[in-house]
């Protein structure tokens, strides 16, 4: 009989040098967040985050998306490398691959993104651009479910800064950043915290 877990348990996916994934640790570090971060899993063995994951002492993994002739396979390869870890939610750290439907059928209610933008608005890239040329007063970042359709799923929680007169996507972006380091471990504490009440 297995014991009830005092925490969830998370896997973090990663492309890069992974500060989202930093600022979940390190609320993880500081008891802010009641999360085990069982591992940090990227796509490429480049990816400057895994360092940080490794000297943090969280297991570490590359599944190489170059290895795999077609994108289902790499998908199956990444759910059989996650479910070893049998994770209760499955973090999307700057993840940069469009995932199957399967995959995400896999992990339907476990799996978090965190997108650039007020969700609905701004779906795809270059959101900071278009935020500003759409003349919008307010941007910033929401953390959401992942469905099948992109940037799609249900939100669960947002955070708003105001877009300045005389903001480039360079400064829009660098705040909005900001705002996510902050934003991702609050949505995370809040599902943790429906999950344990």
């Amino acid at each position: 009989m297995t014991e009830p877990r005092s925490k969830a348990r998370l896997v973090i996916l990663i492309s890069g040098r992974g500060s989202n994934m930093r600022s979940i640790v390190e609320a993880a570090s500081k008891n802010e967040l009641a999360v085990d971060i069982a591992a940090v899993i990227s796509n490429r063995p480049d990816a400057a985050g895994l360092e940080f994951a490794q000297q943090a002492g969280i297991n570490t993994e590359v599944i190489d998306h170059k290895q795999f002739d077609s994108r289902e396979r790499f998908d199956s390869a990444m759910a059989e490398a996650i479910d070893a870890y049998q994770p209760d939610f499955v973090i999307l750290a700057g993840f940069m691959r469009i995932l199957t439907a399967d995959f995400v059928e896999h992990y339907s209610g476990r799996l978090l993104n965190i997108h650039p933008s007020l969700l609905p608005k701004f779906k795809g890239l270059h959101t900071h651009e278009r935020a500003i040329e759409a003349g919008e007063t307010e941007h910033g970042a929401s953390v959401h479910f992942v469905t099948a359709e992109l940037d799609d799923g249900p939100v669960i929680l947002q955070a708003r800064v105001p877009v300045l007169p005389d903001d480039d996507a360079d400064t829009l972006a660098a705040r909005v950043l900001e705002q996510e380091h902050l934003l991702y471990p609050a949505a995370i504490q809040k599902l943790v915290s429906q999950q344990t009440e």
